[in-house]
C-alpha cells in the first residue's frame, strides 16, 4: 500500500473524485549536488559522512561560500531542503578554528529551540550549545554565561534577560562572530518592528565590545526575503532561494465536500469530510499531517477519529472506555476501520514534554497522524511526511504553501489536501483556484522606526549604554536620534552630561517593553480525579476564559475534561475526566466604545475622526451541541469579567444625504429586512407546516421557536410578498440556519469597504494585517447610529496608527477605489472586496457606489 495507489483510488472514487475541484501535480526534482568544499575542517566532513551525508545541495555549498566571505545571508530555500546544516556549517567550522569565537541562535519559539539543541548535539563537537531562555534555571544561567559557545534562546530572552545584563557576557558578546535568525518571516509588522530594534540594540553592545557579528537568516516563502533581511539587520544580505534539494512528484489537491441539500447549498461538514479522508491515508500507511484552524479543531478531530479507531488511538494513561457512549465505537455503526495506528494532536496548551513526545514519534515512524495547528508549520524536525492536510484555507498563500510543505520525504510522492469549509474565502477558492496558484506569497513588512516603537527601544538601549553625542541608532542618523533623547531628557528619563546621556528613571525599560503585545500570563489546567492535582497543561490567560470557563468540556487529545472551577486570581482550572455526549461552545461578545475623540475632520459625504476607544470582549454563555449531529441542546449563562484593552481608532461615518442617495440607486443593502405586517403570521404557518423539525438535520423544535429562512434570500426580491411565498420558505434551526446564510450571504457595499481598507492600510503603515482590527456597523452608536467603517489598533495603548490613518485618508480612499476598479473579479474577490457566499453575491458594486461619492 502506498501514497500512489491510494491517489490512483482517489481519482475514481465516487466518493471522492467529484469533490476533487482541482488536482495540480509537479514532476519529481532531482537534487543538484556538489562535492564538499576543499576548505571544509576533515572532523566536519567526518562528522557530516557518519550521518550519512556525502555531499551538499548546491544552495549549502552556496551559503558556506558566502558565509566564509563575511556576507550575511537569507536562506529562502523550500521546507524540508536543509536550511539547518546551511547555517551549521560555517558557523561550526568557525568555532572549532576559534576556541574563543561564540555564536546565538534566535528562534520565534522554545520548541525550535530545543529541536535546534538536539539537532547541534549530534555533531559531538565540545562546543557547549545551551538554551538560555525563561525556562532555564537560574542555578544554571551562570555556568551557560561562562561556558556556552553557541546560545540558543528567544528574541523575548534577549531582549528583557540578556542585553540590559551584558556586563555579565562580556566575553561572550567579545567574541560574538555570527547571530543566526531561524524562521525569519514571523518576523513581521509590529512585532518585526520590535524584533529590529532589538537587533540594533545586540550590533550597538557587541560593537561595544569590539565584536562586528555576521548574519545568517532563514525563511519560509514569503514574496521579500532579501528586503525583509535588510530592514531587520539594516546591512545587505545575499539571497540564496534557488533550491537544490530533491524532491518526488507533488501533488495539491482541492477538495469542496459534497453538497448534501441543493435547495439551501449546504455541503457536508469539512472537520468529518477531513476525517475520512485522514483515514483513507491511515489505511494506507501515509503518514501524515492534519492542519485544524483552532484548538477545538483539533480536539474535534481527534474524538471523531477515535470514535473510528478505539484501540489504535493514543490516549497514553486514559482508559479506552472514557469516549463517549453515544459514539458510532460503542454503538458498533458501520464505519471503515483503519487499524491500530497511532494518532496524536499537536496544539498549544499540551506539555512541552508532551510536545517533545510527538515530536519524536513523527521521527521515528512511531505517530501515524497528527492533528495540529499552525504551531507545526514552523521548521521542528519531525521528519518528511507523506501527506498534509489542510482544513480550511490558511488565511494567506505563504501560510498554506509552509503547511502544504510539510509533506515531503526525499524521492518519495507526497500529497497536499486542501479541503474547503463552507466560509465565503474557502469556496471563493475553490472555485477560483487559479486565483490561489497565480498570486505571489505576501509580503512581510516591518517599521522600525515607528515612533512609540523606536522610543521604547531607545530607552533601552540607554539604560545597556549611555548614548555619545553625535551617536545614531542603527540606520537612525545621529541628528534624529538626539532629537528622541533631547525628548527623553525633557521628560526626566534621561541625563545629559559630558557630551553622553545616562538612563536616569527608576524602573528597568526593557521589563515595561512587550515584544509581542500579548499577556505571558498563563492558566494551569489541574486534573481532579480524587488523588493529588496533577497538571495536564495550559492555555494563555486570553484564552483561558472561552477555553475553560466554568462548565465548560475542555478536549486534550481527545479526552474529555469537565472545567468545575477557573480561578483567575491563582490562574489555575480544575478538570475532572468525563465522558459526555456533547461539548461546549462559547459564546462572545464585543463592543467598541469610543472614550475621546481627538481630532475630526469632514469629507465629502462622510465625517471621520480618530481618537480612544474600548474594545470589550466578554464571554457571555455557552452552548451545548451534540456529537453526533451537531444540533444546540441548551445554552448556559456565565458571568466572567470582561476583557478589555483600550487604544486607538481612526473611523469614517457616512452621512444620511450619501445613504439616501446609494439607497435610491440601489447600491445600498444595509437597511434591516421589512418582512411584511404579516410576517409572524406566515412564520408560524411555515413551522407548522414543517412539523415544528428543522428541515436539514430534523431537531424538533422545544423550549425555542425555531427560524424561518428564505431559499432565495430576501433582498433578492423587489415584492417582499413574492419572497414571503411559502415555496420560498423553510424551518431550520438557528446551526442548520447559519450554516445556509453563510452560503447565500450577500456582501454589503460598507462590508467591502471596510475589507479594501483592511487590505490597504497594512501596507501603507508598513505593518502586518494582525495588527489592525477591522469593524464595520450600519448603525454604530459612537458616530451617532451612522454607517461607520472602524480600523483600530491591536496593540493595548495603541501604536499610533489610526493618527497615520486619519492624516492620509484621502490617499488611502483614493487608492482603495483604484484597487476595486482595476481588480479583474466580477463580484468581489480576497483581492478587493471579499467574495459573498457560494451561492450569494459580493458588494464590489456597492463598494465601488461609496467609494466613488467619497473620492471622486
Amino acid at each position: 500500500m502506498s501514497l500512489e495507489d491510494l491517489l490512483s483510488r482517489w481519482r475514481t472514487d465516487p466518493e471522492v473524485a467529484p469533490n476533487i475541484s482541482t488536482w495540480r501535480s509537479t514532476p519529481a526534482r532531482t537534487a543538484k549536488i556538489t562535492p564538499f568544499p576543499k576548505d571544509i575542517p576533515d572532523h566536519l566532513t567526518n562528522a557530516l559522512l557518519q550521518r550519512g551525508i556525502n555531499s551538499l545541495y548546491s544552495h549549502q555549498a552556496l551559503a558556506w561560500e558566502y558565509a566564509r566571505t563575511g556576507k550575511n545571508i537569507v536562506l529562502a530555500t523550500s521546507t524540508a531542503s536543509g536550511k539547518t546544516l546551511a547555517y551549521n556549517l560555517p558557523v561550526l567550522a568557525t568555532l572549532s578554528a576559534n576556541l574563543e569565537a561564540r555564536a546565538i541562535y534566535l528562534f520565534p519559539t522554545k520548541a525550535l529551540t530545543q529541536d535546534q539543541l538536539n539537532n547541534l548535539s549530534t555533531f559531538n563537537l565540545q562546543l557547549s550549545p545551551a538554551i538560555y531562555d525563561g525556562d532555564t534555571p537560574k542555578s544554571k544561567r551562570p555556568a551557560i554565561r561562562k561556558n556556552a559557545r553557541i546560545l540558543l534562546s528567544n528574541p523575548d530572552m534577549l531582549h528583557t534577560g540578556i542585553l540590559p545584563h551584558h556586563t555579565k557576557w562580556e566575553e561572550f558578546f567579545s567574541n560574538l562572530k555570527f547571530v543566526v535568525i531561524d524562521e525569519m518571516h514571523t518576523y513581521r509588522g509590529v512585532f518585526g518592528s520590535h524584533i529590529a530594534n532589538v537587533i540594533r540594540r545586540i550590533k550597538r553592545v557587541a560593537a561595544f565590545y569590539g565584536a562586528r557579528p555576521q548574519f545568517i537568516l532563514t525563511s519560509a516563502t514569503i514574496g521579500n526575503p532579501a528586503e525583509l533581511a535588510e530592514n531587520l539587520i539594516e546591512a545587505p544580505v545575499e539571497l540564496i532561494d534557488e533550491d537544490g534539494s530533491a524532491h518526488g512528484e507533488r501533488h495539491f489537491l482541492i477538495y469542496n465536500p459534497p453538497v448534501i441539500d441543493e435547495a439551501l447549498g449546504l455541503r457536508k461538514n469539512a472537520l468529518i469530510e477531513s476525517v475520512r479522508l485522514a483515514g483513507d491515508l491511515l489505511r494506507q500507511n501515509v503518514q501524515s499531517v492534519a492542519f485544524a484552524k483552532s484548538r477545538r479543531a483539533v480536539e474535534i478531530m481527534l474524538t471523531h477519529l477515535h470514535e473510528r479507531d478505539p484501540k489504535g488511538f493514543n490516549r497514553r494513561s486514559i482508559k479506552s472506555e472514557s469516549f463517549p457512549s453515544n459514539s458510532p465505537a460503542k454503538k458498533g455503526a458501520q464505519i471503515k476501520p483503519f487499524g491500530s495506528k497511532t494518532i496524536r494532536g499537536y496544539r498549544s496548551g499540551y506539555l512541552p514534554s508532551q510536545r517533545r513526545e510527538i515530536e519524536k514519534g513523527l521521527r521515528d515512524g512511531e505517530v501515524s497522524l497528527v492533528v495540529a495547528t499552525n504551531a507545526l508549520e514552523l521548521g521542528i524536525d519531525i521528519g518528511g511526511l507523506g501527506a498534509a492536510l489542510l482544513v480550511g484555507y490558511p488565511g494567506g498563500i505563504a501560510s498554506t504553501w509552509q503547511q502544504a510543505g510539510r509533506a515531503g520525504r526525499g524521492d518519495d510522492p507526497a500529497a497536499a489536501i486542501f479541503v474547503a469549509s463552507p466560509n465565503p474565502l474557502d469556496q471563493f477558492l475553490a472555485h477560483h483556484p487559479e486565483y490561489f496558484f497565480a498570486r505571489s506569497p505576501e509580503q512581510a513588512l516591518i517599521n522600525p522606526d515607528h515612533l512609540l516603537i523606536l522610543l521604547n527601544h531607545l530607552r533601552c538601549a540607554a539604560f545597556e549604554l549611555p548614548f555619545k553625542d553625535g551617536e545614531g541608532f542603527g540606520k537612525l542618523p545621529a541628528e534624529t536620534t538626539a532629537e528622541f533623547l533631547d525628548y527623553l531628557v525633557d521628560g526626566g528619563e534621561l541625563h545629559e552630561s559630558g557630551q553622553k546621556y545616562f538612563w536616569m528613571a527608576d524602573q528597568y525599560p526593557a521589563a515595561s517593553v512587550s515584544l509581542r503585545s500579548a499577556s505571558p500570563e498563563n492558566v494551569v489546567l489541574q486534573i481532579h480525579d480524587g488523588g493529588i492535582p496533577r497538571a495536564l497543561g495550559e492555555v494563555d490567560l486570553a484564552s483561558a476564559f472561552w477555553m475553560v470557563h466554568p462548565r465548560a468540556v475542555y478536549l486534550h487529545e481527545g479526552q474529555q475534561y469537565f472545567v468545575q472551577e477557573l480561578n483567575l486570581e491563582q490562574n489555575v482550572a480544575a478538570l475532572i475526566p468525563v465522558a459526555l455526549d456533547y461539548y461546549t461552545q462559547p459564546q462572545r461578545q464585543t463592543d467598541i466604545t469610543l472614550l475621546a475623540e481627538i481630532d475630526h475632520s469632514a469629507l465629502r459625504g462622510a465625517k471621520s475622526a480618530y481618537g480612544e476607544l474600548l474594545v470589550s470582549e466578554q464571554v457571555t454563555g455557552f452552548r451545548k451541541r451534540s456529537w453526533e449531529r451537531g444540533e444546540n441542546l441548551g445554552e448556559e449563562l456565565l458571568d466572567l469579567p470582561a476583557q478589555e484593552f483600550q487604544t486607538t481608532g481612526y473611523w469614517l461615518s457616512l452621512d444620511d444625504e450619501i445613504t439616501e442617495k446609494l439607497r435610491a440607486a440601489g447600491a445600498w443593502t444595509n437597511d434591516t429586512n421589512n418582512y411584511g405586517p404579516n410576517w409572524t403570521r406566515i412564520r408560524d404557518a411555515v413551522r407548522a407546516r414543517d412539523g415544528f423539525l428543522c428541515q436539514v438535520c430534523g431537531l424538533p423544535e422545544e423550549k425555542r421557536q425555531h427560524h424561518v429562512h428564505h431559499k432565495i434570500p430576501f433582498r433578492n426580491f423587489s415584492n417582499r410578498d413574492d419572497a414571503n411565498r411559502l415555496d420560498n420558505l423553510v424551518t431550520l434551526c438557528p446551526s442548520c440556519h447559519r450554516q445556509a446564510e453563510q452560503n447565500v450571504r450577500m456582501r454589503s457595499g460598507l462590508s467591502g469597504l471596510a475589507t479594501v481598507l483592511g487590505h490597504l492600510a497594512p501596507l501603507y503603515l508598513m505593518t502586518d494585517s494582525r495588527d489592525l482590527g477591522v469593524f464595520a456597523d450600519p448603525a454604530w452608536a459612537a458616530a451617532e447610529g451612522l454607517p461607520s467603517v472602524v480600523l483600530y489598533d491591536q496593540v493595548p495603548a495603541g501604536i499610533g496608527f489610526s493618527q497615520k490613518l486619519f492624516e492620509m485618508q484621502e490617499t488611502l480612499l483614493a487608492s482603495a477605489l483604484q484597487l476595486v476598479k482595476e481588480c479583474g473579479c466580477k463580484d468581489g474577490c480576497p483581492s478587493c472586496v471579499g467574495p459573498g457566499g457560494e451561492n450569494g453575491t459580493g458588494g464590489k458594486r456597492e463598494t465601488m457606489a461609496i467609494l466613488r461619492e467619497l473620492v471622486l
